[in-house]
């Protein structure tokens, strides 16, 4: 569990960046980015920068290739804005979250289509077999298991 000043100061971070690479960064290599968390250790001297980039694995790559480029000068601004004595050291990681997410609601989706081709196909349809498949006693076998109750009673 982080304190509370590691958690604001991560936050801190994460709009510090936002804005960087929307206002100042002017890389054309940098794509469609979103900063979507800052983990920070509990020391702040080290800060993880997790992002998403809209496009395709070259557009990846490129985003990736552009923030490690400026990663010193965002490092130097985010000192900057914080005002703390030592600056952290600024790493960025690309998020799969949102990609593993959307590929999980695909694999749910193809489920719900399938159960819903079952449950069209079985629509009129009766099961296989008697409509009730478990086993009764015989009547007879009532009958003769009462009187060996009562043969024994008497």
């Amino acid at each position: 569990m982080t304190s509370p000043r590691v958690r604001k100061v991560a936050d801190r971070i994460q709009v510090i960046v936002a804005e960087l690479l929307e206002r100042r960064i002017k890389d054309p290599r940098l794509g469609f980015v979103t900063v979507t968390d800052v983990r920070l250790t509990g020391d702040t001297q080290q800060a993880t920068v997790y992002y998403t980039v809209l496009g395709e694995d070259a557009d990846q790559e490129a985003t990736a290739a552009a923030l490690a480029s400026a990663r010193g000068m965002i490092r130097s601004e985010v000192s900057r804005q914080l005002g703390m004595r030592h600056a952290p050291t600024v790493d960025f990681e690309y998020d799969g979250v949102p990609a593993n997410a959307r590929h999980v609601d695909e694999v749910l989706a193809r489920a719900k289509e399938s159960d819903a081709a079952v449950a069209a196909a079985r629509e009129g349809k009766a099961p296989a077999g008697e409509a009730d498949p478990y086993r009764k006693p015989r009547e007879d076998d009532e009958a003769v298991s009462d009187e060996a109750v009562s043969d024994e009673d008497g």
